[in-house]
């Protein structure tokens, strides 16, 4: 059970119920996290803006997804896996390249790097080296990528957090976590 009230658009702050019909229409419903979010229209403001940024961004939605679960995964958020697996999916991303994602791998090279990077990023807080860096331009990452992963792995610790810490209901199909990024 949510340890906050998830609210419906008619019970949500005047500031949040515009925000909250921009995500019915986006999504043909209103997933629970958002729901949860709107107690606070700043944070809900906040992170829908966010995702719009990103949404535009070089990365594309693939690789937005599969960093997505990566973090997901890594930080044991069963709602964001299960809403970001199902997302991937259908920005055109297989089954098993989220799966593979989930644990931080890709069978493409450059993928794999930028997921890599999420990973060392958010189980060293952030302390990278020169190296890191460099290992995403030798794939081809240029510094406005590597910004936007970075921008990525933000968003995803903000919303894993809200889920984790929150105890939001998964309203997609779920899917199993995997225990292979303890070594990361």
């Amino acid at each position: 059970m949510s340890r906050v009230t998830l609210l419906q658009a008619t019970q949500a702050p005047a500031a949040s119920q515009a925000i909250l019909g921009q995500i019915q229409q986006a999504f043909g419903a209103t997933p629970n996290m958002f729901k949860a979010v709107a107690n606070s229209p700043v944070a809900l403001q906040s992170m829908w803006a966010a995702f719009g940024a990103l949404s535009k961004g070089s990365l594309g939605s693939t690789l937005g997804e599969q960093i997505a679960v990566t973090i997901a995964n890594r930080n044991q958020c069963e709602y964001c896996l299960a809403a970001h697996t199902a997302l991937g999916q259908k920005a055109g991303v297989s089954a098993a390249e989220m799966a593979a994602a989930q644990l931080g791998q890709s069978t493409d090279p450059r993928t794999a790097a930028a997921l890599r990077f999420a990973l060392k990023v958010v189980s060293q807080r952030g302390q990278i080296t020169d190296g890191d860096v460099a290992s995403l331009h030798e794939v081809g990452f240029g510094d406005e990528q590597v910004v936007e992963i970075l921008a990525h792995v933000a968003l995803n610790l903000f919303t894993n957090y809200i889920n984790v810490a929150l105890n939001v209901p998964v309203d997609f199909p779920k899917v199993a976590l995997h225990d292979g990024n303890s070594a990361h």
